[in-house]
């Protein structure tokens, strides 16, 4: 008789990523749940190309992290007790006139948002955000890498 028990962690790995993340969404209920699905249908209203996944499933974060790309990392979906936490993998090369990024800010490639219990998000600005991230995404993907010069041999 073959075990049917399965560890979270086992089960995470073999849900679909936006069934892991809706299961997120609803496991953490209350404001941090609303402000996630609110977060993640804006980013799908800003990129309907986007790919929705789920990283790092480990037993300290067992239901994962959900993460958005398209030609690359957008930005993952990080919550804590106190805020949930968008990290733009690339966000240090983003402009950002409206002042989104409140976190991160002295890296010399991320940047974050901390969104807390009662902060509005402006939807057309962060959706601005995204359709910013995406870009830098597919144009750092469509312009290919100089090829390194190589090396004359040393002549003895």
């Amino acid at each position: 008789m073959k075990n049917t028990n399965k560890t979270a962690q086992e089960a995470a790995r073999e849900a679909s990523p936006s069934r892991l993340i809706d299961a997120r969404i609803a496991a953490l209920g209350g404001w941090r749940g609303e402000t996630l699905a609110k977060i993640r249908a804006l980013i799908g209203e800003a990129d309907p190309g986007v790919v929705e996944e789920v990283k790092w499933i480990k037993p300290s974060t067992p239901m994962g992290v959900p993460v958005w790309e398209h030609g690359g990392i957008i930005c993952t979906g990080e919550t804590y007790k106190d805020k949930v936490k968008l990290t733009f993998a690339k966000g240090a090369a983003l402009e950002d006139p409206a002042g989104l990024f409140n976190s991160s800010l002295d890296g010399n490639v991320r940047r974050a948002i901390d969104i807390h219990q009662g902060d509005k998000i402006d939807g057309k600005v962060f959706k601005a955000l995204i359709r910013a991230a995406v870009a830098l995404n597919t144009s750092a993907r469509a312009t290919p890498r100089p090829a390194r010069a190589q090396k004359a041999p040393k002549r003895t």
